[in-house]
């Protein structure tokens, strides 16, 4: 079959809905969500289930068409985007059924193309509650977080995308159905292969479906925005934390002060709870499945002892749902006011909750050797161990030389991630964007047994080609 004969067959199997070819359509799926990758493709395919994704796969592997997965298009290593022209995209936003719900199991049956919220509102409606939660929550998908292995806010009570799943249903490079929808606690019958498929990008198939985990919804959430002198006395007090509300905390985020300086004057709406500036603050949320007031009066009698000793400058415990909603704007508001705030380099790496603030004290210093008045803007998750270490241009450079030093920048910056036992992927994954990083930073025996698993599950490369591995 030829490819010409291939993109035919494509779409009469899918229909007049199941597929775009003119380029004012296919437009926003062939660019990055960052602005920083575009690309082209003849088809843009949308089938409306798995035996229509199966079809499809399969067609494209007898053509030897290569194939790009992708969800809600929201990911921040190029990795959803073609790079070579003859990808076919493979859009799943048409799967977006809420197969089972079954609150007593704690269980939920969803497609890939579920917009994540709408997943987290499915559970709520019989009062469960699905935990991972992300900036991009109202437009990314959860085929697409499984497949990038998503962290966000809640990771240090909940784990990763791969901590919530239970089974997945997925499509092969042959175009096979990989049946693994279980919903079992406890499953030691050989390899865990859905494990292969979560935070492989897309590379070894297309998950289409998958089973996830539910919770209990929390009875009490406190929340609090706290100033403190350094990163040493937020990761300090995270500890102190820990222990004071029986491990109870969900979500603990680290902010420059600088950060909340740009939120301020760039982003409408955001509101500094505090009387003076503080140079750190952290964000926190901690929730129990108890009524009553023993998590807050936990949380005041902490922060009061904490003050009293000079780790914590200032504090305010949230005082209504409005409030709550304040403090937690200030954390998307800092997001969007780096875009506001000049040239922005990103980056998205962990290392051991306890070497945090040695990694930010390093390498703003080995970044300041390099360029003179540069800005490092670090925040995150640092319950988990992970950093967004963004950094700014300094006062009045150029905007696109600037930028031009990305991977310089990277570089200098891993290499400290690195001396401390770090990753220079916390949650955001590979792509192409970080692909000659971890061919240079992982191990010969790690490359080997991924090109391995790549050559075995997909020998004919049409999986996501260029993503992750060369």
């Amino acid at each position: 079959m030829t490819a010409c004969d291939a993109l035919d067959a494509l779409r009469t199997l899918l229909g007049p809905r199941g597929y775009l070819d003119r380029p004012e359509d296919m437009a926003p799926y062939l660019r990055e969500c960052r602005g920083r990758k575009s690309g082209t493709s003849p088809l843009v395919i949308r089938p409306a289930d798995t035996a229509q994704v199966s079809a499809a796969v399969r067609i494209c592997a007898e053509a030897g068409i290569p194939i790009v997965p992708q969800g809600g298009n929201t990911s921040l290593v190029g990795g959803s985007v073609p790079d070579h022209g003859t990808e076919v995209v493979l859009s799943l936003s048409r799967m977006d059924r809420i197969r089972a719900v079954d609150p007593l199991d704690y269980v939920i049956t969803v497609e890939a193309g579920c917009i994540l919220k709408r997943v987290q509102d499915a559970a709520a409606e019989v009062d469960r509650l699905f935990p991972l939660s992300l900036g991009a929550e109202g437009t990314c998908q959860i085929g697409g977080n499984l497949s990038t292995n998503a962290g966000g806010i809640l990771t240090i009570r909940y784990g990763n995308a791969r901590d919530l799943v239970l089974g997945l249903e997925v499509v092969l490079p042959d175009g096979r159905v990989w049946d693994g929808l279980r919903s079992l606690r406890k499953d030691n019958t050989g390899y865990d292969l859905k494990h292969l498929f979560i935070g492989a990008e897309g590379t070894l198939g297309v998950i289409t479906a998958a089973t996830l985990r539910l919770f209990p919804r929390p009875k009490q959430v406190e929340t609090a925005l706290v100033a403190v002198p350094d990163p040493e006395a937020a990761i300090a007090l995270l500890a102190r934390l820990r222990a004071a509300t029986g491990d109870g905390l969900t979500a603990f985020e680290l902010m420059k002060g600088a950060l909340l300086d740009l939120a301020l004057a760039y982003v409408p709406g955001t509101v500094d709870p505090l009387p003076d500036r503080h140079p750190w603050y952290v964000l926190l949320e901690a929730a129990s499945g108890f009524g009553g007031s023993a998590l807050r009066d936990a949380l005041e009698e902490t922060l009061t002892d904490a003050m009293e000793d000079g780790s914590v400058r200032d504090a305010v415990l949230s005082a209504s749902g409005a409030q709550t909603k304040e403090l937690w704007f200030i954390r998307e508001a800092i997001v969007e006011a780096q875009r506001q705030g000049g040239g922005s380099i990103k980056h998205d790496v962990s290392v051991p909750v306890s070497k945090v603030a040695e990694f930010i004290e390093r390498a703003s210093a080995a970044l300041e050797t390099l360029i003179p008045g540069i800005l490092p803007l670090p925040f995150g998750h640092v319950a988990d161990g992970n950093i967004h270490f963004n950094v700014c241009q300094p006062a009045g450079a150029d905007t696109a030389a600037f930028l031009e030093r990305w991977d310089e920048v990277n570089r200098v910056v891993h290499d400290v991630v690195l001396s401390l036992g770090g990753s220079i992927s916390a949650e955001h994954g590979i792509g192409t964007f970080k692909r000659g990083e971890l061919l240079r930073v992982a191990g010969a025996v790690e490359v080997d047994l991924m090109r391995r698993v790549k050559a075995a599950i997909d020998p004919g490369g049409t999986m996501n080609p260029g993503k992750i591995l060369d």
